[in-house]
């Protein structure tokens, strides 16, 4: 895949703006910018250091394009590890397009989706779970999920893996040299020495896959199901949440007939509230497939927010009795779920009636928050009692987390095969058997890191990189 034509393309967002930054990576690339660059100070482009700035013109002769500053990055202390050259230029769509264009006719090509972090992977600037880094970092959006893709692409997850598989494979390179002596019954490799290593293996790679369910959620925010009756105010907690009327608001019962989901940041956190139908019994249609997709969504939720209104308990001598038994219902049908009780419209009751509601709910969950969604009262204790909840203690003591589909997967294989291999020491297997085990999960773990890999591998992982990039 390694290529030596001199690619282009926009680093830059496309659309007018203040800036445009054109990016040109290869052997020729500072060549070619310095046909068509005019300094200022009459200076030759190609004749310049590396990691200079440089002010002039972009000349078509006899046109001139644009004012520009030039940047040049020299080999091997580049992004890509080649020549780079970036181009920046006012904003103008037609400027952007023009100075490509000039680029594109002199013997450049343009850049394929991901291209420069490629070349910077097969450059050996970058392992594959870093560049894969660099698409989350550019995707990130809260906090939380850029802290995850800065400490993955510095490379804090890969020189992990690779302190493992170097232990691994000095292991298995004295197991291998006892097969060549295998007639002298010679034993290389200390196998109480090696017990110890595939235990300690096994423990970090059992941490690092329990590690991707809170990485998953962090990456793509965490799903909270807004759920309850119809009418006890649900749409209006999310518009209360958001900050913004996002939900349909009404007096009529059913209102909701799907799902409303909208994603905001709180503390550095994204979470996805999704606003669901009301749980009842109706003869409704679409309304019935409303409530099944409730279901569907609490099962998706890393927490259910169960709201009640205050004003509906206190109506009927039985609602606050019925209303636990539905606490429970939720609970037993979703054991692994964090169950979050929110008490709405308690703007609406008495000080004493308050008091004994949440007498009355206390026992039946960890968590009550009493609110007035209209008012906003109360969301903010919501907010933080929501953040509390998820736990983020790996984040916050700086371990790795993973976050990558492709990299569990691997380290789920990874994982296998080390439990074949223990089992085999357990079992006193020979060498040979031994070996085999160790090669499949020495070959996994180069899955993660780059040394094993193959084009069609590279092109899908790349080609979900933005152009430029």
């Amino acid at each position: 895949m390694i290529s030596n034509d001199t690619i282009v393309a926009l680093a830059t967002p496309s659309g007018s703006g203040a800036i445009a930054v054109i990016r040109l990576s290869g052997k020729e690339a500072i060549a070619t910018g310095s046909k068509f660059f005019k300094s200022v100070s009459g200076k030759v482009l190609s004749e310049q250091k590396s990691h200079t700035v440089h002010l002039g013109h972009i000349v078509d002769e006899p046109r001139v394009i644009d004012e520009v500053l030039v940047t040049i990055f020299k080999d091997p202390h580049s992004y890509t590890g080649e020549n780079v050259i970036e181009i920046s230029c006012h904003g103008s769509l037609y400027i952007q397009q023009e100075i490509i264009q000039l680029f594109l006719k002199n013997g450049c090509r343009m850049a394929d989706a991901g291209e420069f972090t490629l070349r910077a992977f097969l450059n050996g600037k970058l392992d594959l779970s870093q560049a894969e880094a660099v698409a989350d970092l550019i995707a990130s959006d809260s906090e939380s999920s850029h802290k995850i893709a800065m400490q993955q692409m510095r490379g804090g997850f890969s020189n992990e893996i690779k302190n493992l598989r170097n232990e691994l494979m000095n292991f298995a390179s004295l197991i291998e040299l006892e097969l060549d002596f295998a007639e002298e019954d010679v034993e290389f490799a200390n196998r109480d020495e090696f017990y110890k290593l595939v235990n300690r293996i096994v423990n970090v790679l059992k941490r690092l896959i329990d590690s991707f369910a809170v990485g998953n959620v962090i990456k793509n925010g965490i799903p909270v199901a807004i759920v309850g009756e119809p009418n006890v105010g649900k749409s209006t907690l999310l518009n209360a949440l958001l900050n913004e009327e996002r939900a349909i608001v009404s007096e009529i019962a059913g209102t909701t007939r799907d799902t409303i989901e909208d994603e905001m940041v709180i503390g550095g956190m994204a979470f996805r509230f999704i606003d669901t139908a009301g749980i009842r019994e109706t003869e409704d249609v679409v309304e019935s497939i409303g409530i099944k997709k409730t279901f569907e969504k609490i099962e998706q939720a890393q927490v259910v927010m169960f709201l009640v209104s205050s004003v509906q308990l206190t109506a009927g001598n039985n609602a606050v009795q019925s209303f636990t038994v539905e606490i429970e219902k939720i609970k037993n049908k979703f054991p692994q779920k964090q169950v979050l009780v929110v008490l709405n419209k308690i703007d609406q009751i008495s000080d004493i009636e308050l008091a004994n509601l949440t007498k009355a709910i206390t026992p039946h969950t960890a968590h009550l928050i009493p609110i007035a969604a209209k008012t906003g009262f109360g969301v903010e204790q919501l907010t933080d009692t929501l953040l509390n909840l998820i736990n983020t203690g790996a984040l916050r003591n700086n371990e790795t987390i993973v976050t990558n589909t492709r990299h569990y997967d691997a380290l789920l294989k990874a994982f296998e095969e080390m439990q074949k291999v223990k089992y085999g020491l357990d079992s006193e297997l020979s060498g040979d058997l031994l070996a085999i085990d160790i090669r499949q999960a020495l070959y996994h773990f180069g899955e993660i890191t780059g040394e094993i890999t193959n084009d069609d591998l590279l092109g899908n992982i790349f080609a979900n990189f933005c152009i430029g990039k």
